[in-house]
């Protein structure tokens, strides 16, 4: 039986032993182990069943790590950690011999977050090496927000989640990288586009990529619920046109004709785009265990984190 438990000390003895233990993040709970244990990195691709080709963000706790990590800690870099660090960015930067291949799926590059939360924070403190902690969940599914998503998913297969309590952003951190000492972002996150380029200027997107990501989160079916999804602008004329269906919708704007649907989750009542993205996942894991046709999520204005929340979305329907 997995044990859910807020016992720090508990999760250090564990990761020390190379074993694998949940942790909370603002973003989403993450699968961690030690970074320089072949051990602990393996088990973290078989117990997700996550390609080897994807490879695995680094998490630390104090900036002065990087340095431990890479070879170019380039100065658009150091701006965006010093304004978002800890939080919700991820950094792709060169790294140095000493970070495991199997980490970076044999690239030459290393993604480093310093998240912003407090026990994670704590625990990473407490430990003599950084971990890697992709999202704890089997590859492609819904990603955790709750500790109890986390032991739905692994129960009896990971000793320890590490309680935190709900992930205050929801969905994960933005991930930047640089080409030719240009800023790119690979994967848009709790961090939008508009925040990046408040700091360092213009910044391009590249966030499709099937066969060899760069970053977690470019493969094309993602964050997904075992039930069909759809992304559409008008919820309403897609209820009319499937009043057969048992439909569970997702929403964060009024509309008419909700009671045509079997269930109704809104994601804030406010319009508020960053509880709307608290929310989400944790929103498809409700609609997911309802057993329906079908679930139909509203198209979120694509700009700021709406357009995060849309490529979330747009995933989970592949």
């Amino acid at each position: 039986m997995t044990e859910v438990s807020s016992n720090i000390s508990r999760a250090v003895d564990l990761l020390n032993q190379d074993k694998l233990v949940a942790i909370p993040t603002e973003t989403v709970y993450g699968l961690a182990g030690n970074i320089y244990s072949e051990k602990a990195i393996k088990g973290i691709f078989e117990m997700k069943q996550r390609p080897l080709f994807n490879p695995l963000i680094v998490h630390i706790y104090d900036i002065r790590q990087v340095r431990e990590l890479t070879t170019d800690f380039p100065e658009k870099a150091q701006k965006l950690a010093q304004k978002f660090w800890p939080g919700s960015l991820t950094l792709i930067l060169p790294k140095n011999e000493k970070v495991p291949n199997l980490i970076t799926a044999n690239k030459n590059s290393v993604g480093i977050r310093m998240p912003d939360h407090s026990v994670t924070l704590e625990l990473l403190a407490q430990l003599e090496f950084p971990l890697a902690a992709p999202s704890a969940n089997p590859f492609s599914r819904i990603s955790p927000t709750t500790a109890q998503h986390v032991k739905d998913y692994f129960n009896d297969k990971l000793e320890l989640v590490l309680d935190g309590g709900p992930c205050k952003n929801g969905i994960e951190s933005t991930i930047v990288g640089f080409e030719n000492e240009e800023p790119v972002i690979y994967r848009l996150g709790s961090i939008s586009q508009e925040e990046i380029e408040e700091v360092i200027g213009k910044v391009n997107i590249n966030n499709q990529e099937k066969n060899a990501p760069i970053a977690p989160g470019m493969v094309e079916k993602h964050y997904a619920p075992r039930t069909k999804t759809v992304l559409v602008e008008n919820v309403s004329d897609y209820l009319q046109a499937n009043r057969h269906l048992k439909i569970g919708i997702l929403l964060h704007q009024k509309i008419d004709d909700e009671q045509l649907a079997h269930t109704v989750k809104y994601l804030t009542s406010t319009s508020d785009i960053k509880e709307a993205a608290s929310l989400l996942y944790a929103s498809l894991h409700e609609l997911d265990a309802l057993n329906l046709d079908i679930i139909v999520a509203q198209k979120f204005p694509d700009s700021g984190i709406g357009k995060s929340l849309n490529d979330r979305l747009t995933r989970a329907t592949k």
